[in-house]
């Protein structure tokens, strides 16, 4: 685990294709995961991983950090919602930030956003954490 910037922790979760990363950041009683690359079925044990590991901190707030030009499919939106169903059953909220405007209105459509807000910025995801 490396040491970020004041109280803030980091750790990655590689996949085996370089161009797709976890990198946790940890503050205070949130959580980020900042996914970079593109979201997949095969990108499953990593996500699984990145999430056991912010549990296992005891997080109760996480963030979903997606790179603006990431493409998930069906099996990443799979994954996604495993994760949130996950959070729920362990009494954790979760937002998400960064999405194009093409996977906002998706995450809409299959009620994602019943499950977890979404916010432009990173910030603002904090800020609606603290609601």
């Amino acid at each position: 685990m490396k040491a970020g910037k004041g109280s803030a922790s980091w750790e990655r979760v590689r996949t085996m294709q370089v161009e797709n990363e976890i990198r946790l950041e940890t503050t205070e009683s949130v959580t980020v995961l900042d996914i970079e690359g593109d979201v997949t079925v095969a990108s499953e044990p990593f996500f699984k991983e990145a999430y056991e590991k912010a549990n296992k901190q005891g997080t109760a707030n996480i963030v979903f950090k997606f790179d603006e030009n990431a493409y998930i499919n069906s099996g990443g939106i799979a994954i996604l919602i495993q994760l949130l169903s996950l959070a729920r059953i362990n009494n954790q909220k979760v937002v998400i930030t960064g999405l194009s405007d093409h996977f906002k209105k998706i995450f809409n459509m299959v009620g994602i956003t019943k499950i977890a807000r979404i916010y432009s910025t990173v910030d603002e995801a904090r800020k609606g954490l603290c609601d």
